[in-house]
């Protein structure tokens, strides 16, 4: 096995409001992110192994990378226009910085969509911190390809299959070993469909093997970095339906296997940049439904027409980064999520004295007393669920006191 260059562990000042990763690596953008012990995120990245940690202040960050290899930058179209980085160490922080997207002020955004969405103001203190990450736009394609009908466990094993069957080994970290994602020309070959068929893919594998075919072989050299949103300003006017750039970007997309509207707005979003690309898939449709009044008159089913009204209802209400107040709606949806806070009930007889006016004890009652309970549930993610249910630990905090019935008693 080739030695490895492990970096010393950096950090940036980053809190929890600005990012979360333990959400934002977690909420269906990214499928290859594996989560270590104490708390470390890793992943193979532009040929090395890109490891995260965090807590209330700052980001930890490192890097992992065979003792041959040159630093390795991303896209050009990705490049930041600051001056290039003069050594491995600001390299790897300037991929960071690129691929968790850690230029637009998050919290003023939240404050945005909040003053203007009062459902969004609701949801969103639970889920502080959900970013839009700067994939690759090749990766964002076939994962989102691969989402189609489909949930995210699903996905991140057929992607990591991609890896481990396509992409090239670029170490381990206490024995698990990390494949950097195949490249198209990768997955061209007369056996690749019928393998990933072999892997579990279904009907996915000709999409993949066709589109890999097109990307490579029939599109220009860059054709989908071109496709990536040149300009982050978050001030720009936002017209109705989106830029142009976005919704050229978008029908290039729908010309692909496999690619609708919705993997298309995955990748427009996630993969590309375009902020205002708002993804329908059955959990926002519910959102839209439950939340939004959608779901009646000519909008009663997810049509092309209701998907695109959908897209444009929230353009004009949350702005030009639509996309990222969506991803924080759909991570408060996620079944993933949906045991951070819990309302338990319990129903207890408390002893009423009744007291007279001279102040003699008359008779004592016992009254029904409703106390409601927050539970927070705080689990080892590496736990299947009958661990988590004997390793749980319960937050309580009592919300309210006697029942209706108690408060109204009066002694005449």
């Amino acid at each position: 096995m080739a030695s490895l260059r492990i970096s010393e562990w950096r950090k940036l000042p980053v809190n929890l409001t600005e990012l979360c990763i333990d959400t934002t690596l977690r909420c269906g953008q990214s499928f290859r992110w594996k989560k270590l012990d104490n708390d470390e995120w890793s992943l193979a990245l532009h040929g090395r192994i890109l490891s995260l940690k965090q807590d209330a202040t700052h980001l930890y960050y490192r890097s992992i990378r065979p003792a041959s290899t040159l630093p390795v930058t991303p896209p050009t179209s990705h490049r930041s226009s600051q001056a290039k980085p003069s050594g491995v160490d600001e390299e790897t922080e300037a991929l960071v910085k690129h691929y968790l997207h850690l230029s637009p002020d998050l919290l003023s955004m939240y404050e945005q969509w909040s003053s203007a969405d009062p459902n969004f103001k609701k949801r969103a203190p639970k889920f502080t911190g959900v970013r839009i990450l700067k994939q690759d736009p090749w990766e964002a394609l076939l994962a989102f390809i691969c989402s189609s009908n489909n949930n995210i466990s699903r996905i991140s094993q057929m992607v990591n299959n991609l890896c481990l069957h396509y992409g090239p080994l670029i170490g381990h970290i206490n024995e698990v070993p990390f494949y950097d994602f195949p490249t198209p020309e990768a997955l061209i070959g007369p056996r690749v469909e019928a393998h990933l068929r072999e892997l579990g893919f279904g009907y996915r594998a000709g999409y993949i093997a066709k589109t890999a075919t097109i990307v490579a072989k029939e599109k220009p050299e860059g054709w989908l970095d071109g496709l990536c949103n040149p300009n982050d300003e978050p001030d720009q006017k936002l017209p109705p339906g989106g830029r142009e750039g976005y919704r050229y970007a978008h029908e290039q997309l729908l010309e692909l296997q496999g690619v609708g509207p919705k993997v298309a707005d995955c990748v427009c979003l996630m993969g590309l940049g375009w902020g205002e690309a708002v993804p329908v898939d059955t959990h926002v449709w519910q959102i839209a439904q439950r939340d939004y009044k959608f779901g009646k008159g000519k909008h009663k089913s997810l049509t092309k027409a209701t998907y695109d009204a959908v897209g444009d209802h929230f353009r004009q209400l949350w702005g030009i980064e639509a996309g990222w107040a969506h991803s924080v709606l759909f991570a408060a949806d996620l079944k993933t999520f949906s045991e951070r806070l819990k309302t338990k009930e319990e129903v207890d007889a408390d002893e009423i004295k009744i007291k007279q006016e001279d102040g003699a004890i008359s008779k004592v009652e016992k009254v029904d007393v409703k106390r409601k309970y927050v539970v927070e549930k705080v689990k080892n993610e590496n736990q299947d669920s009958s661990e988590d249910e004997k390793h749980t630990k319960l937050l309580v905090k009592v919300e309210s006191s006697r029942s209706q019935r108690a408060k109204r008693r009066r002694v005449v």
